[in-house]
């Protein structure tokens, strides 16, 4: 059963270069995790590149080196949708490539910084160091709106902290599109594709950033769709109730 978000908040802190912004619980109740499923912990090797212009394609040959990563649906999900990603890392940020089958961009938002997990989205977290529980989540609806925050998760208590100098160096390229129709709110389509750049810069003071060789990062990729106004979730590491369940994230080796 769907539980209720929380409302939005906005806390400036000019010491932190950060303004604050209440995250949702994961998608508590959307869907009912089964711990019996991907009970083996996830690895992902992640390749080195040169850095490259996003389209929302995925066509840069960069790609190529990188194989395509099933996203798993979760219990009780309505849609017989194929999700999956791509990742991969240069000298300057970190590359997200997500794919997915669909029927119905089910997505209305106009904004940046909305809820977007309210409607259909692709999402990916990074926990950089196990030692300090602040993550990176970032969101991407199929009509190129954004969420990307960073997470301090405190004995299960988490707010979501919005990028202060959002912009230049620090701003993430993102780009969207749409197979069998366009990427337009409740088009028809076959498919829809959202490729992203996340530059290191981002990321401060987050430690184990940039990674090196050898470097390990925790994380996680999900996908959620609500056509017919049912729910349905994905993931590659499976957590329980909520997306923030960040124990369970799998985890990236960087070549």
């Amino acid at each position: 059963m769907w539980q209720p978000m929380s409302s939005l908040m906005i806390v400036s802190l000019r010491v932190a270069a950060l303004v604050s912004i209440v995250v949702y619980a994961g998608l508590s109740g959307v869907v009912t995790a089964d711990d019996t499923v991907l009970s083996t912990p996830q690895k992902l090797t992640v390749k080195h590149c040169v850095d490259f212009k996003v389209n929302g394609n995925g066509d840069a040959k960069a790609w190529e080196n990188a194989e395509w990563i099933s996203l798993t649906r979760r219990p009780n999900g309505k849609h017989d949708y194929t999700a999956r990603f791509k990742m991969l890392y240069s000298a300057k940020g970190v590359y997200v490539l997500f794919a997915g089958s669909d029927q119905t961009l089910t997505a209305t938002m106009q904004e940046d910084f909305l809820h977007l997990w309210n409607e259909d989205v692709f999402e990916c977290f990074f926990w950089t160091d196990e030692k300090h529980p602040v993550y990176f989540e970032y969101e991407i609806s199929p009509l190129g709106y954004e969420l990307p925050i960073l997470v301090p998760n405190l004995d299960g208590r988490f707010l979501g902290w919005r990028p202060w100098d959002y912009e230049g160096d620090r701003k993430i390229q993102k780009s969207v599109s749409a197979t069998g129709g366009e990427n337009t709110s409740m088009c028809i389509v076959t498919a829809w594709r959202a490729e992203v750049f996340i530059p290191y810069d981002l990321l401060k003071p987050l430690r184990n950033v940039p990674p090196e060789s050898g470097t390990r990062w925790r994380a996680n990729f999900y996908r959620v769709d609500y056509d017919d106004k049912k729910v349905t979730g994905w993931d590659w590491a499976r957590v329980g109730a909520s997306f923030h369940d960040f124990k369970k994230f799998g985890t990236l080796e960087f070549e």
